[in-house]
């Protein structure tokens, strides 16, 4: 589908994905954006758009010599991960629940870490280089090794996946964890001062800025790069763990080769060149979809969710949605379903269904196949998957 352009009479155009008009509240975080004088050629929202912090979720914004820290926000490299298995479904028959059952055991979520710490995180060359970023600080150090291969807690999760060839997949969804908070929020923090100091007039206070050749820049920027590799190792880790443990059950523990592997951000800053020049691409919910590019478009935990290769559409600076993206609030969701509607919405999902994930219903979010319809100029299909065992964090 191609995209509108909004009128919004920014200093900078909006062109949206979403095939509908924008609400008061993200059209003026769409417009507040735009007019920063660093942006570059237009803002781009893809069709999961929606509220968030600053900045959109769902939005990609090319910008010259500046970044905003608010901007890629506080889960720094969030993503996904998912791995093509070489059987089908009929060799997980009957073993869905003890495979649930195994995943929680095997893998931390919420906000727990691992007691035993395995030697090939330890061995990880990211923990020699954030001493030398950060020499001293133990505690922040000592927690985000524990943490290292744990899932988190919201929105994230562990999927058992079937294909429409009924093949297994792998998929999980985090980010990283208390490390990469902590190392946003003191960022954020530090732009807002600045931005206080050198009186800028801002529309938003959290869309201050670092500007390129500044040493706060510099310093956010080697943060952010180490969050973000730390998040891809942590997906790596989990995926390790979790091929491992449905080998115990389908194969006796032998291991398999994956037919296909693809671990993407979602949340992310990146240098790449766009219409000819060297820009800071910031990807708040978007994945990069460059021409033969493999990511992953998950739905909700009881609908379809992805496969995709790249376009390479220029007009959205090569990007795609990063899900189906929230309908509403998890305020809103626990008021407006209940238990029962849980359990009817993920009918043949093996997971929990109680109180406590009422704010991930599939109806809190937008219907994915909307959403995948909206970007078929952006990405092409390589896989259909659906869940038969989901394990929130």
């Amino acid at each position: 589908m191609p995209h509108e352009q909004l009128d919004l009479a920014s200093d900078k155009p909006v062109l949206s994905w979403a095939n509908h008009n924008l609400g008061n509240n993200e059209a003026q975080m769409a417009k507040n954006v735009a007019s920063l004088p660093f942006v570059f050629k237009h803002v781009a929202l893809m069709p999961d758009v929606h509220l968030g912090k600053g900045a959109l979720v769902g939005s990609v914004i090319a910008t010259k010599d500046a970044v905003i820290p608010a901007a890629v926000g506080v889960d720094i490299g969030c993503g996904m991960a998912a791995v093509k298995l070489p059987f089908t479904g009929d060799r997980v028959e009957g073993k869905l629940k003890k495979i649930r059952h195994q995943i929680e055991r095997s893998i931390p979520v919420g906000r727990w870490g691992n007691k035993r710490i395995e030697s090939n995180v330890t061995n990880w060359q990211g923990w020699r280089d954030f001493k030398e970023l950060h020499p001293g600080v133990q505690d922040l150090d000592d927690k985000a090794l524990q943490q290292m291969g744990s899932l988190g807690g919201g929105n994230h999760f562990i999927e058992l996946c079937l294909d429409t060839d009924n093949y297994v997949w792998l998929m999980l969804h985090s980010g990283s964890r208390h490390i990469g908070n902590k190392l946003a929020q003191c960022h954020i923090s530090t732009g807002k001062k600045l931005a206080e100091l050198a009186d800028l007039s801002l529309p938003d206070p959290d869309l201050a800025y670092f500007v390129a050749g500044t040493p706060e820049f510099e310093a956010y920027w080697r943060d952010l790069q180490w969050a973000q590799n730390y998040a891809r190792f942590n997906r790596d880790v989990m995926m390790g763990r979790f091929k491992k443990l449905v080998e115990d059950f389908v194969t006796g523990g032998k291991t398999t080769k994956p037919l296909l592997s693809v671990n993407c951000h979602h949340n992310y800053a990146e240098k790449e060149i766009h219409f000819g020049e060297d820009v800071y691409v910031t990807r708040k919910g978007a994945v990069r979809a460059e021409k033969e590019d493999y990511g992953i478009i998950p739905g909700s935990m009881g609908t379809k969710s992805y496969i995709i290769k790249g376009r390479g559409n220029h007009d959205s600076y090569c990007s795609c949605s990063h899900g189906a993206g929230r309908l509403m609030s998890r305020t809103k969701a626990k008021k407006e379903f209940t238990l029962e509607d849980v359990i009817a919405q993920t009918q043949g999902v093996e997971c929990r269904k109680d109180s406590k994930i009422i704010d991930e219903i599939p109806g809190a979010y937008k219907p994915i196949e909307q959403v995948m319809a909206n970007q078929s100029d952006l990405v092409e299909v390589v896989a259909t998957l659906k869940q038969i065992v989901c394990v929130k964090g």
